[in-house]
């Protein structure tokens, strides 16, 4: 084998035929082989390895493996698993021969086994681990869930005695060979996260039981099942969330976390006992897609440069107001991720912590154990903080503890429900909190909405409607073509795919101050942020159809009209 490698190296230039003679004068095999040997050493890279192997077996040697191309019986019947343990994934099938990649050929049993797991003869073709692993990933989260099968191997099965089969949670791509209850969850979970669910839904009716997903904001019916397997499928998410399995008659909370490949997303469950049986509602957090850097939320450029500017301030406060799912803890992770450093002590308190922050303290409230918001914010204080952030104003104790908190000089964050930034101020006056500790504290309001993008598939310029325009009103009438989408199957047929923000960023200038002394409503506060230059929710959604990025419609959807 040495002479023909060397022979190789020499007419093929693969390698360097010296540092080879020189390498395997030194290799005294120590119980490896020398294909492991050239492999692990720093000489040759790990391609040039396998290239030179590949000449001498009469092996081919694969650049690049594309996910799409992989051949679908593969992914059918071998585990995800087996083929990431392994480093095994099929590439193409010609004339009933499976081409596998493989890093390593000499290891015969994996390859054996693919060849009776598929049935058909298997061909190795080379490839380095790193590119088999990736597209291993992107071929498995790729691969096309059809959901009513599996749903119909449950209703074909004796129901009572699938509840054994419910077990502990582990990988979603890994279904090969898993019994159907447990396909059907991991199915359900993997096709949410393929199409971008934020929520999936298992509501019980009379008759039936109907899967639906949140995607974009909006919901959609995905699947229908028998109603007898609604014990089976809340069961498998009980136990995956750590919840009590014989407790049907009252609500329960449970979270988890769930494995797609090298991805990790936390599911939070929450079930309630309804007049049919108990509906279900899984929140999916994909840790890998879920923090943002400020400059990918689609503020305006001025407005950015302006709160950019007041996040450097040592003390204040600085509300994020919105509704429900508006991803108000998206932008304050953001703001927290931009000003965080190593001369800073930055504290949150969250309900609950959706993404972990490095370097940042983060602390979970437990109501029921009395660590609340007020509590937690008052042992925080002891802790020598620069920053904090309190997840949510709730009620007055809370208000009054954040606007102290920041008067005692620290930089304080948190959100409020309100429909608008000037709403927030009305709103903690409401909460009984004393003008001047208002005016005093409060140094700008964010208010947000999320509307969905158009589809870049299917996106077109189209003639601006001008009764539409009439209806936003605010001079922007002017419109001639807008965009919109027709619909396609990367969009799930909606002509959306994917959100993003429209902002109103009130500063509290001493207008504003003047305002909140004199007890001024929402609407005349707003007037005058305005007449400072305020972009409101509905101007800067206007902005970004202008801009291409979503429809009239939409800003109608989410935008109210100004009213001032």
């Amino acid at each position: 084998m040495k002479e023909k490698l060397l022979e190789i190296a020499r007419d093929t230039k693969l390698v360097d035929e010296g540092q080879l003679r020189r390498f395997m004068a030194d290799h005294n095999g120590g119980g490896r082989g020398l294909e492991e040997a050239l492999l692990e050493t720093t000489l040759f890279s790990e391609g040039q390895v396998l290239k030179l192997f590949g000449e001498y077996y009469g092996l081919e040697f694969v650049e690049q493996i594309l996910p799409n191309e992989v051949p679908a019986e593969f992914l059918t019947v071998v585990p995800a698993n087996y083929a990431q343990q392994h480093a095994l994934l099929a590439v193409a099938k010609e004339d009933g021969v499976l081409k596998v990649a493989t890093s390593n050929p000499l290891n015969f049993y994996p390859l054996d086994n693919v060849g009776k797991m598929v049935g058909c003869t298997v061909r190795p073709v080379l490839a380095i681990r790193a590119i088999i692993n990736a597209a291993i990933n992107g071929a498995y989260e790729h691969r096309v869930t059809v959901l009513e099968e599996v749903a119909g191997e449950v209703d074909a099965q004796n129901i009572e005695g699938l509840l054994t089969e419910v077990s502990s949670s582990e990988d979603l791509l890994d279904v090969v060979n898993r019994p159907p209850v447990i396909r059907l969850v991991n199915d359900i979970l993997f096709r949410a996260l393929q199409l971008r669910a934020s929520d999936v839904h298992i509501h019980p009716l009379e008759q039936t039981i109907h899967v639906r997903y949140r995607i974009d904001g909006i919901m959609y019916d995905m699947l229908t099942l028998d109603y007898r397997t609604l014990p089976l499928v809340v069961s498998r998410v009980k136990v995956m969330a750590g919840m009590d399995i014989a407790e049907r008659r009252m609500p329960q909370d449970g979270r988890c976390s769930v494995k797609i490949g090298p991805r990790e997303v936390d599911l939070r469950v929450s079930t309630v006992p309804t007049s049919y049986g108990e509906r279900t509602v899984l929140r999916l957090l994909d840790k890998s897609s879920g923090l943002l850097d400020m400059s990918d939320l689609g503020l305006n450029p001025s407005e950015l440069k302006k709160i950019d500017l007041m996040l450097r301030r040592p003390h204040g406060v600085f509300f994020v107001t919105g509704p429900t799912g508006s991803g108000k803890t998206t932008t304050l992770y953001s703001f927290l991720r931009r000003i965080n450093s190593i001369d800073k002590n930055i504290i949150t308190i969250e309900d609950p912590i959706e993404y972990q922050l490095e370097g940042i303290s983060q602390i979970q409230v437990a109501s029921k154990k009395g660590m609340t918001f007020v509590t937690s914010l008052r042992h925080v204080l002891r802790q020598d903080p620069d920053v904090i952030m309190v997840g949510e104003v709730r009620d007055e104790e809370t208000a009054r503890m954040v606007i102290q908190s920041s008067l005692t000089g620290h930089l304080v964050f948190s959100t409020l429900h309100t429909n608008d930034s000037a709403g927030a101020i009305t709103r903690m006056l409401d909460l009984s909190v004393e003008p001047y500790l208002v005016s005093s504290s409060v140094i700008g309001v964010l208010a947000q909405r999320l509307i969905r993008r158009l589809c870049m598939d299917c996106k077109e310029c189209v003639t601006a409607d001008s009764a539409k325009m009439r209806e936003l009103g605010l001079g922007f009438a002017g419109f001639e073509k807008v965009y919109t989408s027709r619909g396609c199957e990367k969009c799930f047929n909606t002509g959306y795919r994917g959100r993003a923000g429209i902002y109103e960023f009130m500063p509290v200038d001493d207008d504003i101050r003047q305002c909140i002394y004199q007890r001024k409503t929402a609407s005349t506060i707003k007037k005058v942020a305005m007449e400072a230059g305020l972009i409101s929710l509905r101007m800067d959604g206007l902005q970004k159809v202008e801009a291409g990025i979503t429809s009239i419609e939409e800003v109608l959807r989410v935008a109210q009209a100004d009213e001032i």
